[in-house]
C-alpha cells in the first residue's frame, strides 16, 4: 500500500515464528501486514502500513477524511457498500 491508503485491523494473531500480524482492509482489499513496530494496535484502528509493516495509528476519523480524499481525488475508487 504504498499511496499510505488507511487499512482496518480485522484480525490479529502472533505468527509461528513469534511476529505480531494482522489482517488488514485497504478499502475492500485485505492484507496481511506485520504489527510488530505496533504491538498495541487492536482490532478496529486503523494504520498507515509501508512495506507489509503498520508504521502509523490513525483515528478513525483521519482514515475516514483520508480515503474521502482519495476518492475525490481519483486515487482509489469508492469504498462498495458495507466497507468500513
Amino acid at each position: 500500500m504504498c499511496l499510505g491508503v488507511p487499512g482496518r485491523i480485522e484480525r490479529i494473531w502472533t505468527t509461528e515464528q513469534g511476529a505480531l500480524a494482522a489482517l488488514a482492509d485497504f478499502v475492500g482489499e485485505v492484507r496481511q501486514v506485520c504489527l510488530d513496530y505496533l504491538p498495541d494496535l487492536a482490532v478496529g484502528d486503523y494504520v498507515i502500513v509501508h512495506a507489509g509493516y503498520a508504521l502509523t495509528r490513525l483515528t478513525e476519523d483521519s482514515a475516514r477524511e483520508t480515503i474521502a480524499m482519495m476518492v475525490d481525488l481519483g486515487v482509489i475508487e469508492a469504498p462498495a457498500e458495507g466497507v468500513r
